[in-house]
């Protein structure tokens, strides 16, 4: 785990983590055929971005500018599942598992940055995050479920 000297830093890479969630499920709405999963990865997207905002305010509040994101998008292939599939190979069952994954990756990467972080406000936000971010989780695990019993 990257070691940060500051809350300044975690709320950083905090920032650049949501704005690839974002372009993530942008990618997976896109090679979805269904209109409801489409939706759902487009809302999963635009929350986010909601996140991104809010640690942006964060970093705001600390008399700091935010940095850009400087990073290029990131191709589907970037994202690999746990047995090296690539979202060009996946399925929407595939595509679930994906999204689980990568949220509770997402989940544990906050409560680890809310250890680290110095000032209770900030541990307060990234500890909202993380609970957001168990909330997706449980979206893509009700939609599995659901496409396991309709199986």
């Amino acid at each position: 785990m990257v070691e940060f000297n500051s809350d300044y830093e975690i709320l950083q890479q905090a920032i650049a983590m949501e704005v690839e969630a974002y372009e993530f499920y942008l990618a997976l709405a896109n090679r979805v055929e269904g209109q409801q999963m489409r939706k759902t990865f487009e809302d999963l997207a635009e929350e986010e971005l909601e996140h991104k905002a809010k640690l942006e305010l964060e970093v705001m509040k600390t008399g700091k500018t935010v940095t850009p994101h400087q990073e290029p998008a990131r191709p589907e292939e970037y994202y690999i599942l746990s047995d090296d599939r690539t979202p060009l190979d996946m399925d929407y069952k595939d595509m679930l598992m994906l999204g689980m994954e990568k949220e509770e990756s997402s989940f544990r990467t906050y409560v680890n940055w809310v250890a680290n972080a110095h000032s209770e406000e900030h541990r307060e936000v990234l500890l909202a995050i993380a609970e957001e971010e168990v909330k997706h989780k449980l979206r893509f695990e009700t939609e599995y479920d659901l496409l396991l019993k309709k199986s």
